[in-house]
């Protein structure tokens, strides 16, 4: 089991999450109340948004801490190098 990664943007990207949960929540209720298309549409995209945005940051924030680990010695290079590679096909 891998040791649990918590990193000071954490706190702010599960509060951009739950908004955006709270987002999509109300979609789904435009759906049921029978709301115009268009504007289902348009608050499906600010949700997707929303999310791409939280995941840029995520991985942003990754990189960086990975890169941090890199520099400093603290963890293998090869190892640093995997996880950069790996968390980059979500890009």
């Amino acid at each position: 089991m891998t040791e649990p990664h918590i990193h000071a943007s954490h706190p702010a990207l599960i509060k951009r999450l739950k908004r955006a949960n709270g987002h999509l929540s109300s979609v789904i209720a435009m759906l049921e109340e029978g709301q115009p298309c268009l504007a289902v549409a348009q608050q499906l995209h600010a949700v997707e948004k929303a999310i791409q945005q939280a995941k840029k940051a995520l991985i942003q924030d990754h990189i960086d801490h990975c890169l941090e680990h890199a520099v400093s010695g603290e963890h293998g290079h090869a190892h640093d190098l995997s996880e950069f590679k790996e968390i980059t096909k979500y890009l």
